[in-house]
């Protein structure tokens, strides 16, 4: 009898290795970097392009003047040096994050992990704020913690989801700079919004006259008439998109706010108040560019401050306006939403106090001293 030999059974197929979807997340974020570049470089290219049709085709080959030749090359060389100089700050400037003091220490994450979701859990994050200087609220009232970075959130700071960080008073993350702009940076990205207007407004105005030459056949014909107008239409263009942009930000600077703070007024722990940073527009200003007037066209940073606290009137009370013994009155009253009494940095208390650096007049400077003297009555807002 003929017998068979049976077929050993094949063994499991192993399962699929733990570091694979890993890797595959690995792989898919350095793309996404990669991407993230691709604004940057398209700029940069621009710029690469605007230097050899500048300097090359209409400076070096196109204009006869030699007077005019060395003026436009040396202006637009200073122009091109300032705009490079704040783009590239504005690019590598590493944005600042939270300090240590305030990360939840780990019997703190602990805690906050065996509380169920509620009271019980603003009760953690109360006693780990505690000694904190911070004042605004959630919408709710409650604690700003972030999650995902595992802190309390300072004042004006916010979770940037393309960076996966919670960044020092966040305007905004900005693809054209692949970075965030906040606190670290933000004097160094209205710097580079001011040159490269400057740049383009002066690119448009030296090269009209060869522009309309184009146009009435007063150039030669050569490959320097197809640069020279597509320069100027290239400057002209982006001339109006960012004078609007530099005009914005202005704004915000002069009343102290934040791109997100527009959209979502800072919220105190009582109500919401949308003047709540501003302190009158030379403080606000400086808060941004320093004391030192020397510094403020440079890119180098001089803005005042640490990130983490900030300086504020009383809320719902006008910077601009005097403070009126019924507004303190009506605050006083509240006594269950007052804050305890926290000092505030040192490099930002200066900001409450008139000083003669301010060159405030004698009436503003009395209205400091009744609405901004008390750091126990200053409040904060939320976005």
């Amino acid at each position: 009898m003929r017998c068979e030999k049976m077929a050993a059974p094949l063994p499991p197929s192993p399962p699929p290795a733990a570091g694979s979807a890993g890797a595959c997340m690995g792989l898919r974020r350095r793309c996404q970097r990669l991407l993230y570049w691709v604004p940057v470089l398209f700029i940069s290219s621009i710029l690469c392009w605007s230097y050899y049709a500048y300097v090359t085709q209409l400076c070096l080959l196109t204009m006869t003047n030699i007077g005019e030749k060395v003026v436009c090359l040396v202006a637009y060389h200073i122009f091109f040096m300032l705009f490079v100089w704040s783009y590239w700050k504005t690019i590598f400037t590493l944005p600042m994050n939270p300090s240590k003091e305030f990360h939840l220490s780990y019997s703190d994450k602990e805690s906050l992990e065996r509380e169920p979701r509620g009271e019980s859990q603003q009760e953690v994050l109360r006693r780990a704020a505690k000694d904190l200087p911070i004042y605004t609220r959630t919408m709710s009232g409650a604690i700003r913690y972030c999650d995902r970075c595992h802190l309390v959130k300072p004042d004006r700071c916010h979770h940037c989801s393309v960076c996966d960080k919670c960044i020092l008073k966040m305007d905004h993350h900005c693809p054209w700079v692949n970075n965030c702009v906040g606190f670290s940076n933000y004097k160094f990205f209205l710097l580079f919004l001011a040159y490269s207007l400057l740049y383009c407004l002066f690119i448009a105005a030296t090269d009209l006259q060869y522009f309309i030459k184009f146009w009435t056949n007063g150039l030669p014909d050569t490959q320097a008439k197809f640069h020279i107008m597509f320069l100027f239409f290239a400057a002209a263009m982006f001339s109006v998109s960012l004078s609007s942009l530099f005009g914005y930000h202005c704004w915000l600077v002069s009343k102290n706010k934040s791109t997100l703070e527009v959209f979502r007024a800072p919220i105190f722990r009582h109500r919401t108040d949308k003047n709540g940073f501003s302190l009158g527009f030379s403080k606000n200003l400086r808060q941004v560019f320093g004391d030192e007037k020397k510094y403020w066209l440079v890119p180098v940073f001089s803005s005042l401050g640490d990130g983490c606290s900030f300086p504020t009137c009383l809320v719902n009370q006008d910077p601009e306006q005097a403070s009126t013994p019924g507004a303190l009155n009506s605050t006083s009253k509240n006594e269950n939403y007052l804050f305890p009494a926290k000092p505030l940095r040192d490099s930002q208390s200066h900001l409450l106090t008139d000083t003669p650096s301010w060159s405030e007049t004698s009436g503003k400077a009395e209205k400091g001293k009744v609405g901004m003297s008390n750091p126990a009555l200053t409040m904060e807002n939320e976005t």
